[in-house]
Formats: C-alpha cells, sequence, structure tokens
C-alpha cells in the first residue's frame, strides 16, 4: 500500500471530509458510516469494507463494477494488493451459466472448506474477448465493465441472456475472478461478495460489484482494521463494517 503516498513521501489528504468521523472530529454511528458508504457507492467511488473479525477479518476495496476505469484498477492494485475479483448476483450467475468452480474441477486438488466459511464464492475467471492478454490495467476494466453491462442485461430481462451470450463476449480461462453471490444474499453468507452485492442492490447498480482484498506491505498480511480506516481517512475513501451493513440491510 504505497498510493495514498505522493512523489514527496508525504500523505496525500484527500479534501472532503474524513472518512468515519464527523466536523468535529468524532466517530460517526454506524448508520451514518453506511449512508457515506451508499453516497460513494451510488457516484461510482471505492468504499473500504471490513467483513467480520470472526470470519475472514480482511478489509476490502469495493467498488460498483460498472464504475470501473483503468485508474481504479490500478488503484486496487497499488493501494489493496489482494486479488481483484467480480462479484455477480446468483440469478446473474444462472443465466450467465457460470458454476462454482469447485463444481467445474475434476482434479484430487479441489477441497472447498475453507475455514472462514462453508464454501468459497469463486466461479471461472475469464477475460472479454476484445481483450488481448487480459492482465493490464486497460483489459481489466474493459472486462469488468463489460461484465457489469452483461449482469445489468440479465436484470433487465432475465429470459433474454444465455450462457451462450456470456461465451459470445467472454473466454475463460481469463485474469478476473469472477465470484457468485449466494442464492439468499446477507441471509445466507456475509462475505464482501454478497456486502458489496447488497451495496450495488441498495443503490439500483447493476448486480456486480468489484472486491480486492487489502494486504500489510509490511508483514504481507491482511490489512488491521485500524490500519485500513486510518487509509480510508487520509483518502477520503467511507470505512463501513460489514455488521453495520449487515444490520442496515436485514
Amino acid at each position: 500500500m504505497r498510493a495514498d503516498v505522493d512523489a514527496d513521501g508525504d500523505a496525500e489528504v484527500a479534501p472532503e471530509a474524513e472518512a468515519g468521523v464527523t466536523a468535529d472530529g468524532e466517530p460517526t454511528d454506524a448508520a451514518e458510516s453506511v449512508e457515506r458508504a451508499l453516497d460513494a457507492f451510488r457516484a461510482g467511488d471505492p468504499v473500504c469494507v471490513h467483513d467480520f473479525a470472526d470470519r475472514e477479518g480482511e478489509t476490502d476495496i469495493v467498488y460498483p463494477a460498472g464504475a470501473v476505469d483503468e485508474a481504479a484498477v490500478a488503484h486496487m492494485r497499488n493501494d489493496a494488493g489482494g486479488l481483484i475479483c467480480v462479484a455477480v448476483a446468483d440469478p446473474v450467475a444462472d443465466a450467465f451459466g457460470l458454476p462454482f468452480l469447485a463444481d467445474a474441477l475434476d482434479h484430487p486438488a479441489v477441497d472447498d472448506d475453507p475455514d472462514y466459511d462453508d464454501r468459497s464464492s469463486f466461479s471461472l475467471p475469464v477475460n472479454h474477448r476484445e481483450t488481448f492478454t487480459g492482465i493490464t490495467d486497460e483489459d481489466r476494466a474493459r472486462t469488468i465493465v463489460e461484465l457489469a453491462g452483461a449482469a445489468a442485461a440479465v436484470d433487465a430481462d432475465p429470459a433474454g441472456y444465455a450462457p451462450e451470450d456470456f461465451a459470445a463476449e467472454f473466454r475463460a480461462p481469463g485474469h478476473v475472478h469472477v465470484l457468485r453471490g449466494d442464492r439468499d444474499g446477507l441471509g445466507g453468507r456475509t462475505g464482501h461478495t454478497e456486502l458489496g452485492l447488497a451495496m450495488a442492490e441498495a443503490v439500483g447498480s447493476a448486480p456486480a460489484a468489484v472486491v480486492c482484498e487489502m494486504l500489510d506491505d509490511e508483514t504481507g498480511t491482511a490489512l488491521a482494521p485500524a490500519d485500513a480506516e486510518a487509509y480510508a481517512r487520509r483518502r477520503g475513501i467511507p470505512y463501513v463494517e460489514g455488521a453495520a451493513l449487515v444490520e442496515a440491510f436485514k
């Protein structure tokens, strides 16, 4: 995480009000942090979302997928450093014909029993067919935006989009990992996949959200919540706890 430092080594402080605090410097309550997060998401801006200390215990940078451009991809790979994934709602994944990756693989290494949940949400990694290698900021942004567009098309006309349509637009394997949201949303699973999709639904954007874990450069582990919140404050990015989102959307 170094992109919040300018060429002179000084931290860049965004002109907006600090995330997670009032104008007087006092902490905001959970409801206000949710409103700040949704306002940012509605505007196409990122949000830092911490899930739960007894789950992954990670903070992800989360974007509405349709708002991602090359700069957003660069932001995530520099300031977060984890895996850039696109979560899509369960009905969208069904229309795309996307399986859970563990169900699609026939190999003795398959073992989808993570310590933090009942199963992972990984589906196929894809590239848009009009990308080249698929890994550049430009290529990944193109794939992400096109996934959001396809998700919006399914949302508008579920019967009008088929797996063959998905295959005409995307190819696998690729460099953008697609995640399947739980069929029951936050009622069935409370991962970053479902938290991001819940925010997308709340603001009326396409049922697709980009998530990327924030890692610590010094330790190589997940960035501590306090450090993630301090980063968000410096950059003027809303920081919200998963518990606050679950409470707001229940």
